[in-house]
């Protein structure tokens, strides 16, 4: 079994594996050629995203700079939007469904590592060996989401559709589809209703007149 292989079945691997670590370094190399592009550089970038992620859905626009780890792992639906400084450390997969809205500064973050300080520097190995160990945990992002800014989702998460998670919120725990979900730890609130709609609030509708 490969390292890449004993991530996605759970299993502990070596960071370090070389076959890793240029997966890795390309993708990073990726990533700084496209924090460097202008906005208005299309083609280059979508030509670099195309690099990066096997899928990623027609209509989506990723304002930069970005952080991707290994982003063969990741998978992105149509009609994405992320704003500044998108980082997405996806050791294992990371699933993101159509029509997601990222404020800036979201962290996607797959890896596990041990409690022991003394197993986080090197575990011993059945041959005898010791090494670096991790292990990651899949994150799965269901359509329609709205993540306020600064929004950080932990290994093994799943956050179901339509959802919005508040600005900051630390989301430790899947998530119901539907939910409006805030804090650190990330707690449902409610579910979101029809009631919610903006065009009840007050005043926030321009009607046209003084």
């Amino acid at each position: 079994m490969t390292e890449e292989e004993k991530i996605f079945a759970g299993k502990l691997f070596f960071p370090g594996d070389p076959a890793l670590k240029a997966i890795k370094l390309r993708t990073h190399n990726l990533c700084t050629r496209y924090n460097q592009t202008m906005e208005d550089e299309t083609e280059v970038r979508d030509t670099l995203l195309a690099s990066i992620f096997p899928e990623l859905g027609e209509g989506s626009f990723i304002q930069g700079p970005i952080y991707i780890h290994y982003g063969r792992h990741t998978r992105i639906g149509s009609r994405f939007f992320a704003n500044f400084n998108l980082t997405i450390q996806d050791d294992a997969c990371v699933t993101i469904g159509d029509d997601c809205n990222f404020g800036p500064n979201v962290t996607i973050v797959t890896p596990m590592h041990p409690l022991l300080p003394d197993e986080r520097k090197a575990l011993p190995l059945p041959d005898g060996t010791e090494k670096r160990m991790c292990w990651a945990k899949p994150v799965r992002i269901g359509a329609n989401c709205w993540f306020g800014a600064g929004v950080t989702v932990c290994p093994g998460v799943t956050i179901g559709d339509n959802c919005v998670i508040g600005a900051g919120s630390v989301v430790t725990r899947d998530i119901p589809a539907g939910s409006l979900a805030v804090g650190v730890p990330c707690r449902v609130v409610r579910k979101i209703e029809a009631a919610d709609s903006v065009l009840r609030i007050p005043g926030l509708l321009d009607t046209g007149g003084e």
